[in-house]
């Protein structure tokens, strides 16, 4: 198992020596920083906390900066616990992208795009209603209930709001190559998050 914290830079694309295109996102995997470990008999669960993003210390608060101190970790951005990924890990350790190989299906967790308040057509992707003959109900949602009975709409029933803005997990993903000189690792496909996002890179499965 392997488990560390990057910054998406972008995507773009690798040819191969057959001519075949991958398009891959550019990833700034680490060096990261074991800053925490968790044990099940001290905390009730098995993990490894991880720092990543060097930052000055006067942009931290005093409790941040005494837990990195403790550690022994210069300042960072970003902290990040994965479950049941120790291993054989220490606090002060550095992990670096080397830990992923090119082939290995990862997923890839971080908080979306927030795409503000949206219709249904949109955020749920609903069909649009008839655009002709007069039509007022081009890009409402349709009927949400029953008037008489119950007289409300029952809670869970899809409609507009806030899309976007939450944690999301893009599983099955494939490592392209991994550029340990650059710390840079190439994933095939899209993943979750704005450019100069961090995003938490797990092996898948």
């Amino acid at each position: 198992m392997a488990a560390i914290l990057a910054r998406k830079l972008g995507m773009t694309q690798r040819f191969r020596d057959d001519g075949r295109v991958d398009r891959v996102t550019v990833l700034e995997a680490g060096p990261c920083h074991v800053v925490g470990l968790r044990t099940a008999d001290r905390d009730g669960y098995d993990a490894v906390q991880l720092g990543f993003g060097a930052v000055r210390e006067r942009r931290l608060t005093k409790p941040e900066l005494g837990h990195l101190k403790k550690a022994g970790v210069p300042p960072v951005r970003h902290l990040a616990e994965f479950r049941d990924e120790a291993g054989e890990l220490q606090v002060g350790d550095e992990v670096r992208v080397d830990v992923f190989e090119p082939g290995q299906r990862v997923k890839v967790s971080a908080v979306s795009k927030g795409k503000g308040f949206q219709g249904t057509i949109k955020r749920h992707n609903f069909s649009r209603g008839p655009v002709t003959h007069g039509s007022h109900n081009v890009r409402a949602p349709g009927s949400i209930g029953a008037s008489a009975t119950p007289s409300r709409v029952f809670k869970g029933v899809r409609g507009p709001g806030r899309m976007g803005g939450k944690r999301v997990t893009q599983r099955g993903l494939e490592v392209v190559e991994v550029m340990a000189g650059e710390n840079l690792l190439l994933v095939r496909g899209s993943v979750p998050g704005p450019k100069n996002g961090t995003v938490e890179v797990r092996t898948d499965g």
